[in-house]
């Protein structure tokens, strides 16, 4: 509230409250102090009227004279502030009285002294009258005491009182007269400066309107005019400033009116250059997507006719010149995508792709690609997937990949010697979802607080000193934190110098059905195999590996503890196989040669794990009767691992065949593509998956076969002459619309990766696309996914999978499948077929319900169910016809009706053959 006050109020508030309340606290004390010695005095008064009495009323009471008596008492009320008095016997009885009645309270009898009591208004004494005061002569210390009566007198305040107050208000007068002068001077003292600064606040309100040339006169103070003359320099100053100032501004204005015409020039120039740079920047789009068009259409021959060519019998050093190939083909057609990547960062267009991958096999590649550079430089790679981590997810593995390759290649490059680990695990784990958490551990020369600040800035290295060694822009670890946060993760590094780095990943990926491949071969499950690896973590790795086929393992520290165990469990429960993990250091393959011929003799298939690098002596050192795939490079890929074993173990198990799924007929598919080798290849895999295939080089071409015969679906490449990809599809439609016909899927083959490109490949209106080059396994998921048909012999690209029979020759019930679904555990394959024939009443009639009443989701759901449950028991006619009733209730084809039909019927079967094991004993 002080701080609103302006000087003046606070001139006369600062010299008033001090001079009020020092005048009142001393007119209070003065006041309270005389008011107090008022009424002592009366007290004392009081006290010398009835001492006085005593002796006057003593010889009336001793003689009996009443009424002299009386008067006396009545003379005693002339007194001043005397209110009444009462003379009493030694009884206390009322021998006369003078005054109105007493109301003070009685003081306590003393005999001997006078005792008093005092209230607000009154004040009564009682003094005993005794026998010396009837001879005033008498009194002394040897007088008379003898009591004859009592002398009461009351007195009251009130005469006293006012004449209290009258001081009060004197007081009080006097200090309101004095507060009023020095308020009177106040004012004057605060008027005498509250109007120099008014003065003050006028003028500077002037200058600061613009008014320069105000001055201040002098205001008669000391102070006062060194502040006016100082304010008057400012003034001075800031005139002549102005002055300089307008000076400048229009010499600026001249120079600017003779430089406007260069200034205009020059806009219009840089108006131009920017039109430039646009259209360059357009140009480099598009040159991007017509190389990445032009380079990954030659790609995708040489990548397809070469997965054909390994179909073909081929000696085991020509397989691997052709996965060579294939590796060399896989490497440039990434570097392409890299190229794409920084444009599709740098333009904000990067799009992630979502797609089933299994995430060992993810990192195993990773590992298998880099091996050979970790192993020149004699370092550990090693992959610990632990075992609660879901494998079959769905997300972009290509760019995964992409992070996973630059972290284990930095850590290769910054690791002398040492181990690289590369694990993931589970975080956070649900029924749809993943939580995952994937590291890459090395043992190099770590970083400092200061790398770390730095190391995922665009151009920035751990040390210039150190990286310039092995190379790099710098831009890797960015591009990889873009993808991670583009993929909803997050990525850190933890890292001590001199020790080592660990760079890690976190990201919540779908889930995805689980991959029948990864579960383990019925020919493995059991056997027993010896495992040779000194490194502690590699031998982790590796037993995992070997577990997770379904096999016994048994390691060993030592070949001499391997080979004598071979040799004393021969006749008890024979070591079949024996997997060697070894490098040169620990043995020489010239030392390792009779070993492996003697643990052939005794029965012991071998399988030795060596560093690439090391590959050709060992391979040179093996026996002439082991065979090519036996010699394997570090870091062992569990599914190459297996298909050796069961090479070894189950020969007839190993042999590649086709998967045969049931249909009711082979798809019809058109092929338009102007590339003959492309085409050529996209023909023949179809006709080799069972499909039916008509290819056709232009868009003419493909109109007139569209209205000519009857497709399931078109593969469309987009960039042919005449008639190109678009305008082919948008007469396709306008010729559906015209006829009435439902509109057939069309799927683009492109080789362009811009988002852009696949943005409008879509709205042109093709139902989906492919990007070249394609794989067997992502033509015949596309196939069924727009046609509801599988092609029904679909390849396995990765591992070889058992055959299964055609529809007609589908078991119903198949205890071997039911076992192998359920790892090699006989009671809990009989606990979910079991669970399946329980509820499968129920799932039917439910269909049948949803059938009745045309609700189409609630149909799918159950079908839905239904098909889950299949996955998990050895049903596969069942879970076939489960599997296509789904897909075409899901696409609302015409032949989703037969199909429920089928399914009833295979229902039917499945309760009936149960019904007849189950009495049997299943």
């Amino acid at each position: 509230m002080l701080k609103d006050l302006g000087i003046k109020s606070r001139v006369v508030l600062l010299t008033l409250l001090p001079g009020t309340a020092l005048a009142l606290v001393l007119g209070a004390y003065f006041s309270w102090m005389q008011l107090t010695e008022m009424r002592h005095q009366l007290n004392e008064r009081g006290k010398l009227i009835a001492t006085q009495l005593a002796p006057l009323a003593a010889p009336a009471m001793a003689q009996g004279y009443g009424q002299r008596l009386q008067r006396i008492l009545n003379q005693v009320l002339d007194q001043p502030d005397v209110r009444a008095v009462t003379v009493l016997d030694i009884e206390r009885n009322l021998l006369a009285h003078a005054g109105p009645n007493m109301i003070t309270p009685p003081p306590p009898a003393d005999p001997e002294a006078l005792t008093q009591v005092s209230n607000l208004d009154t004040s009564r004494i009682l003094l005993p009258i005794l026998g010396r005061h009837l001879h005033l002569a008498s009194i002394g210390p040897n007088s008379n005491q003898q009591q004859i009566g009592w002398l009461e007198l009351e007195l009251s305040h009130e005469g006293t009182l006012l004449r209290g107050y009258r001081s009060m208000f004197t007081s009080l007068m006097l200090i309101g007269a004095g507060l009023l002068i020095t308020a009177m001077l106040a004012l004057r003292m605060s008027g005498a400066i509250s109007k120099p600064l008014h003065q003050i606040k006028a003028a500077v309100a002037q200058l600061r309107d613009g008014h320069l040339e105000t001055r201040l006169p002098a205001l008669g103070s000391h102070e006062m005019d060194e502040l006016a003359a100082g304010i008057n320099r400012m003034a001075e100053s800031l005139l002549s400033a102005r002055e300089e100032l307008q000076q400048s501004i229009d010499q600026a204005t001249e120079d600017v009116r003779q430089n406007l015409e260069t200034i205009e020039i020059q806009n219009i120039e840089l108006d131009l250059a920017r039109k430039e740079a646009l259209e360059a920047s357009r140009i480099k789009s598009e040159f991007l997507a017509n190389m990445s068009h032009e380079i990954r259409t030659p790609l995708n021959g040489i990548l397809g006719f070469t997965h054909l060519l390994q179909k073909s019998d081929l000696t085991p050093r020509q397989q691997d010149y052709l996965s060579t190939i294939e590796r060399s083909a896989d490497s440039l057609l990434g570097i392409i995508n890299e190229i794409l990547d920084f444009s599709k960062i740098e333009a904000g267009k990067l799009i992630l792709e979502s797609v089933p991958f299994n995430l060992r096999d993810l990192i195993e590649e990773t590992l298998t690609i880099l091996g050979p550079a970790a192993h020149a430089k004699q370092l550990e790679l090693v992959s610990l997937v632990y075992r609660d981590t879901p494998l079959s997810l769905v997300g972009d593995p290509q760019r995964l990949k992409q992070i996973l390759t630059n972290l284990v290649s930095n850590a290769i490059k910054f690791t002398n010697e040492g181990t690289i680990v590369v694990r993931a695990m589970v975080e956070d784990e649900r029924s749809d979802r993943a939580q995952l958490r994937i590291s890459v551990q090395d043992t190099g020369i770590g970083l400092t607080e200061h790398d770390l600040r730095a190391l995922f800035q665009a151009f920035s290295q751990a040390d210039n000193s150190l990286s310039r060694q092995p190379g790099g822009t710098g831009l890797g670890l960015v591009i990889s934190k873009r993808l991670v946060e583009q993929m909803g993760g997050e990525i850190g590094v933890d890292s001590i110098p001199d020790e080592g780095s660990e760079f890690w990943l976190s990201l919540s990926l779908p889930r995805a059905a689980d991959d029948v491949e990864d579960l383990p071969r019925p020919a493995l499950i059991g056997r027993r195999v010896a495992m040779l690896e000194l490194h502690p973590l590699t031998r982790e790795a590796l037993r995992h590996q070997l577990e997770s086929c379904g096999l016994q393992v048994l390691p060993f520290d030592s070949l001499d503890q391997l080979q004598e165990a071979v040799s004393a469990q021969r006749s008890i429960e024979p070591i079949e196989a024996a997997v060697l993990g070894v490098t040169e250091r620990e043995i020489a393959p010239e030392q390792l040669r009779p070993r492996l011929w003697e643990l052939e003799g005794l029965g012991c298939k071998s399988i030795v794990l060596c560093p690439t690098s090391e590959q050709t002596q060992f391979h040179e050192a093996l026996p002439e009767s082991h065979t090519y795939s036996q010699l394997q490079g570090k870091p062992a890929c569990t599914r190459k691992l297996q298909r050796v074993l069961l090479d070894l173990l189950h020969p007839q198990q190993a042999l590649v065949e086709p998967v045969v799924v049931s249909a009711t007929r082979a798809p019809r598919v058109l092929c338009v593509d102007d590339n003959p080798a492309n085409l050529l290849l996209l023909e023949t895999l179809l006709i080799h998956m069972g499909g039916e295939a008509v290819a056709v080089s232009s868009g003419q071409e493909a109109l007139e076969a569209v209205k000519r015969t009857d497709f399931d679906m078109v593969f469309m490449d987009m960039q042919m002459p005449g008639m190109d990809g678009r305008q082919t599809t948008e007469a396709i439609r306008q010729w559906e619309f015209d006829c009435d016909r439902p509109p057939l899927p069309i799927v683009a083959l492109t080789a362009h990766a811009l988002s852009s490109e696949k943005r409008s490949l879509l709205q042109s209106g093709l139902d989906d696309y492919l990007t070249k080059p394609i794989s067997e396994r992502q033509l015949a998921q596309v196939v069924l996914k727009w046609t509801g048909l599988p092609l029904p012999r679909s390849t396995a690209v990765f591992a070889p999978v058992e055959p299964m029979p055609p529809e007609n020759n589908l078991k119903v019930f198949d205890p071997e499948e039911g076992l192998r679904l359920a790892a090699g555990k006989a009671d809990l394959a009989a606990e979910m077929i079991g669970m399946l024939l329980g509820s499968l009443e129920e799932d039917r009639q439910g269909i049948r319900e949803a059938r009745l009443a045309n609700d189409r989701q609630t149909l799918i759901e159950r079908v839905h169910r239904l098909h889950g449950a299949t996955r998990y028991c050895g049903v596969p006619q069942l879970r076939a016809a489960c599997e296509r009733g789904e897909i075409l209730l899901k696409k609302n084809h015409p032949n989703a009706i037969q199909a429920l039909d089928e399914l009833d019927l295979a229902i039917d079967r499945l309760l009936s053959e149960a019904s007849v094991d189950v009495g049997g004993g299943i």
